[in-house]
């Protein structure tokens, strides 16, 4: 499907330091990487050890039906998985592995057969007994917080005007997810707020509440466990018209409220 984002440079600016990548890629019709992508995969799986697989994204070219590409695309992502797994990468739990199929616009044929390999440096990993060597501040706050609390879930970001979360943004939704598996007893509510206009015409709010719902109730979280809600632009961090970039962005934000411990 064709989309045009707007203010997606800005987005992916704001979660560089956070999110890094690259890139691999993929002979004609075939799933099984390059020669040369597989050294890249086998050399920076040995030179990052403390690098953690965020998300894994399979391409095509434009060639072929788009059933076909999107197979295709499907078994090249998760190729590269496998291959990480054989050498030893850290991966996060329930890594999203995503097909998505062929690439618009006129770049090389040769660019568009790739698969994007998402990573940052882990603030929460488990050592061999299962216990946890750091913790990050989200989950810290999850932890600190009582009954009644909201707190903002950080650095979670979509494409522009819809629920589609930016890669960059998956790590804090598996922090979420952990979060939820730790807590078993935790019933929160999902709350959605947006900047800049009075009136959410489109329910952007309300979507991305639901997107996350959906996130966690596919990864095993209980329904009974998750609430959802939209308050739209009516709960502004920062007055309407905001005044700048920062503010807006703290305007449109997802958080979660701790109902139950």
């Amino acid at each position: 499907m064709r989309r045009f984002i707007i203010g997606l440079l800005f987005i992916i600016s704001f979660c560089a330091n956070a999110q890094q990548q690259f890139t691999v890629y993929f002979d004609t019709n075939i799933d099984v990487p390059q020669p040369n992508s597989i050294s890249k995969i086998v050399n920076w799986t040995q030179q990052n050890p403390e690098a953690v697989v965020t998300a894994i994204e399979g391409y095509a070219d434009y060639r072929g039906t788009d059933g076909y590409n999107q197979a295709l695309s499907e078994r090249r992502a998760n190729a590269v998985l496998k291959l990480l797994k054989e050498n030893g990468a850290l991966l996060l739990d329930s890594i999203p592995v995503t097909a998505k199929g062929e690439v618009e616009g006129k770049r090389s044929l040769g660019k568009n057969r790739k698969a994007v390999i998402y990573y940052s440096d882990a603030k929460i990993r488990p050592d061999k007994s299962g216990e946890t060597l750091k913790l990050s501040e989200f989950t810290q706050k999850v932890r600190k917080a009582k009954v009644g609390e909201v707190i903002i879930i950080p650095n979670l970001n979509f494409y522009n005007n819809s629920d589609i979360v930016l890669p960059a943004s998956l790590p804090v939704l598996n922090e979420l997810l952990q979060i939820m598996r730790d807590n078993p007893k935790m019933v929160i509510d999902i709350q959605g707020h947006i900047c800049c206009q009075p009136v959410d015409e489109n329910q952007v709010s309300l979507l991305r509440a639901v997107a996350v719902y959906k996130f966690l109730t596919r990864n095993g979280i209980a329904a009974q466990r998750l609430h959802y809600i939209s308050y739209s632009s009516t709960k502004p961090i920062y007055p309407l018209p905001e005044k700048t970039e920062e503010e807006r962005m703290a305007n449109r934000r997802v958080e979660i409220k701790i109902l139950k411990r």
